[in-house]
């Protein structure tokens, strides 16, 4: 290659050339186009990092001396609700930054002491199946691919306890028990990481090594079939894996959501309620499947979380719709809030589905395909690059997935950067065109009810610094969009 001949004598051997690199890796003189790839992308993760964390010191700093609430939501947040929010909000952007820390220092070590290539080398010493070069390659990944998830998850583990049992249960958001934690944790790690990743990265790796001049044109449809396929699946296959999904019963909420999707002519195929408050006491609302089987999902938490009192409605009227009417009951003399009224939900989903009907979902798979095709491209044009495999400490050999992680994760980050920028920007104006679209559906009031509800459930802080929003948060603030959807058109 152009590259190699630039780098070193025609002449040289390929065991030469490794010495050569090798040598210089040791002893610390970097020279030619692999230190300079090397250094670049260390230096670009730390320029992205830094600049994260100046971001969420300045929101750190706003959050610290917002002392007083915004004068638009006076009327509807307590003293006693704004304080809970911004200590649970410090502690979790404490944490943040923390968990950035390591992150940032686990990435610069495993670059610096050649991580990768050292897995990698462990990974074939674990395997002893030969099936032919690429039979043997695709072994060795997938025992690569176990052993860096076992090792992300034995790293993660504390980090993850911390913050769901210190932190979500200092501030009443924990509803998990140990239990549960752990069979969650193992769950996701055996769907995603062992069966997804054994059968989908070893078919990647063959499309790739047979695709000759095309491999990233034929890859980026590979990646394409695959999303289609794993979405067309999930609710049905994946999705009770994790979690219960029962149908909404019959009664007041339903009804008004399914005059709300013939009215919109959304196809709803299936209106499901999710256990969410196993895990916390978040809520939220969504919707997702392919083409024209729609399923909208609510979490049970926006109904509220509290344990329903015996005298709380009588038993026929529980029987039919345990959900409707709920803002408020009586337990004991005490009155508690219960969520959202049927008026709220229906007023959330008018948004959700204002983004369907407004096809913002297409517009972002499309936004999406074409950066993965864009990125597989540079991918096709680098991968066969040995300068950017010694840049990592890969002398003598070129492995399929560690240049899809090298080119992927580090030599297309710039381009990445901008584009999360972009979608970021991308994502709020879809919010507020969605809020628009709910307001005239004349579902204005009933959101901006449910949006204050859902940010007290969710403890969320309405103090923010503009920079940091601005970059991060991909909806508006709350005082935003209550602003929007209290303007006169």
């Amino acid at each position: 290659m152009e590259d190699d001949r630039f780098l070193f004598p025609e002449t040289e051997s390929q065991s030469q050339k490794a010495h050569v690199v090798s040598k210089s890796y040791s002893s610390g003189s970097f020279y030619g186009a692999p230190s300079t790839i090397f250094w670049a992308c260390l230096g670009f993760s730390w320029v992205v990092y830094l600049w994260d964390l100046y971001l969420s010191l300045r929101e750190l700093k706003a959050q610290r001396n917002a002392k007083k609430i915004p004068v638009s939501l006076q009327q509807s947040i307590t003293k006693e609700e704004f304080e809970k929010s911004r200590e649970y909000t410090l502690d979790k952007s404490v944490f943040g930054m923390l968990t950035g820390v390591v992150n940032q220092i686990e990435t610069t070590l495993i670059l610096l002491l050649n991580g990768m290539p050292w897995l990698w080398k462990v990974s074939g010493e674990l395997q002893p199946l030969r099936f032919g070069p690429l039979g043997t390659e695709i072994c060795q990944t997938l025992v690569f691919l176990t052993l860096s998830q076992i090792l992300e998850t034995i790293i993660s583990l504390p980090f993850s306890y911390y913050k769901t049992f210190v932190i979500e249960e200092r501030h009443g958001m924990n509803k998990q028990t140990l239990g549960y934690f752990f069979k969650d944790m193992i769950k996701k790690f055996f769907v995603f990481n062992v069966v997804i990743s054994n059968i989908v990265v070893p078919l990647l790796i063959y499309v790739i090594h047979i695709g000759g001049d095309y491999a990233f044109f034929y890859a980026w449809l590979f990646c394409v079939v695959v999303f289609l396929f794993i979405s067309t699946i999930y609710q049905d296959y994946i999705a009770p894996i994790f979690d219960t999904y029962k149908p909404v019963p019959e009664g007041e909420l339903r009804t008004s959501i399914e005059a709300l999707t013939n009215k919109l002519r959304f196809p709803l195929h299936r209106l499901y309620i999710v256990e969410g408050s196993k895990r916390s006491a978040h809520a939220n609302a969504y919707f997702f499947g392919m083409f024209n089987k729609k399923t909208i999902v609510l979490f049970d938490t926006l109904f509220g979380t509290e344990e329903k009192p015996v005298q709380s409605a009588k038993p026929s009227e529980t029987a039919t719709d345990p959900l409707s009417n709920r803002d408020s009951e009586i337990k004991g003399d005490k009155e508690v809030a219960l969520g959202c009224s049927n008026q709220e939900i229906v007023a959330v989903l008018s948004h959700e589905l204002g983004h369907w009907s407004l096809g913002h979902f297409w517009k972002n798979i499309l936004i999406s395909m074409t950066s993965l095709l864009v990125s597989f491209s540079v991918f096709g044009f680098l991968y066969r690059n040995q300068a950017i495999f010694s840049a990592f400490g890969f002398y003598n050999e070129q492995p399929t997935i560690i240049g899809l992680v090298i080119i992927l994760q580090y030599i297309y980050a710039p381009a990445n950067e901008i584009l999360s920028f972009a979608m970021t920007q991308l994502s709020r104006m879809f919010e507020f065109q969605a809020d628009s679209f709910a307001k005239k559906l004349n579902a204005a009031e009933a959101l901006k009810g449910a949006l204050i509800k859902l940010n007290q459930t969710n403890k969320g802080f309405p103090v923010h610094d503009w920079l940091y929003s601005m970059f991060n948060h991909s909806h508006p603030t709350l005082e935003q969009r209550l602003a929007a959807l209290g303007k006169t058109e």
